[in-house]
């Protein structure tokens, strides 16, 4: 009997460490980045639709405002994506209910379109390898790789060659979130403006934080977390200063602007701490909403068949 639907969950990620290489001829830069999926979900659920009907996408949840509902959605475009490759069915309905911010550095769009993959591949049964899904989910985005693998991973060129990262523990996360979203490519340019004449190495690993994972040390990491990327996102939108400085006062033990912004994440204790945080941060009338979460958390995956 056939299924008529899937529905996949899909988390957001914080990037432990992002590093930037120099702006390349081909406008891309590499980078060298530390992936932890995090337990905030997207749900998204792919159907049949009717004859005719062609691709069909509807959004809902907590962070709806402003994601395209057309053939820009990254969801849209690895629906027709995954059609085209395997001459599937074209009459397809996905709604994406978010609670993922948009446009905070969090890969929210991504992990829609590494959701659809998945269920791409349950749908029709295709029995696609994990490997295979990433090559796929490589041609729609840097970020879609690791949504589908979720843990904590290395990523490198783009960010989509993915290395998983041997970790203990789980981490307690609480994220700051901005009142307008940030564009990643405007991010980029300014970070290539700040350091113009700058002699850019190419990007590594940190052996420090490495430690940290394999530990499960979250002091440690907290003393780790960078990203290449804040200055610039500090620069667009000096406010997140602020919003880090608070973070700190208040005791978390690290604080890092995620992938291209403008989400804080702060790295505490335990939960009580992540709790005294959140309180503090809502308190302090320089943030848009706070979220608790722990990470790191599995990949897409199926959660229900209809």
């Amino acid at each position: 009997m056939r299924r008529n639907g899937v529905v996949v969950r899909v988390p957001g990620k914080v990037n432990l460490q992002l590093s930037v290489g120099p702006l390349e001829s081909d406008g891309f830069h590499e980078v060298t980045t530390v992936f932890q999926a995090v337990a905030i979900y997207d749900d998204v659920t792919v159907k049949f639709a009717p004859p005719g009907s062609g691709i069909t996408l509807n959004i809902s949840g907590s962070t709806m405002h402003g994601v395209p509902t057309d053939s820009s959605n990254l969801a849209y475009r690895a629906a027709q994506l995954m059609i085209d490759l395997h001459d599937l069915d074209s009459d397809i309905s996905i709604l994406i209910k978010k609670e993922i911010p948009v446009a905070g550095g969090m890969a929210g769009g991504s992990a829609d379109a590494a959701a659809v993959i998945v269920a791409f591949d349950a749908l029709f049964e295709l029995g696609l390898s994990r490997d295979g899904m990433e090559k796929i989910a490589a041609e729609l985005g840097s970020d879609v790789p690791f949504a589908i693998t979720g843990g904590i991973a290395i990523g490198r060129g783009r960010g989509d060659q993915l290395t998983p990262v041997l970790a203990r523990g789980t981490y307690n996360w609480v994220l700051a979130m901005a009142p307008q979203g940030l564009s990643t490519q405007s991010v980029y340019n300014e970070c290539d403006r700040l350091r113009t004449g700058l002699d850019i190495a190419r990007p590594q690993v940190g052996d420090q934080i490495l430690q940290a994972l394999r530990a499960g040390d979250a002091e440690l990491l907290g003393k780790s977390l960078s990203n290449d990327l804040q200055a610039a996102a500090c620069s667009l939108r000096p406010a997140l200063r602020l919003v880090l400085d608070v973070g700190i006062d208040y005791g978390a033990l690290g604080a890092v602007v995620s992938g291209s912004g403008p989400t804080v994440a702060f790295l505490v204790q335990d939960e009580e701490r992540a709790l005294d945080l959140t309180v503090a941060l809502s308190a302090s009338g320089v943030v848009a909403g706070v979220m608790r979460t722990t990470g790191p958390t599995h990949g897409a995956r199926v959660i229900e068949t209809l």
